[in-house]
């Protein structure tokens, strides 16, 4: 099947830079939809408060 060698590193194919990257991106989204979700949240209260 394999073979077990003592001191040999795994090689990676993930590419940090890029995956980085995206994580920003997500976070960026994320915390863009909680403000718009806050702002539509205060938008109805006013509604609901003024009829």
């Amino acid at each position: 099947m394999g073979i077990i060698r003592q001191n040999m590193l795994e090689t990676s194919n993930v590419k940090v830079t890029e995956e980085l990257v995206n994580l920003i991106q997500a976070q960026r989204v994320y915390e863009m939809n909680s403000k718009v979700l806050t702002t539509v949240d205060s938008m109805m209260g006013s509604l609901i408060q003024s009829v």
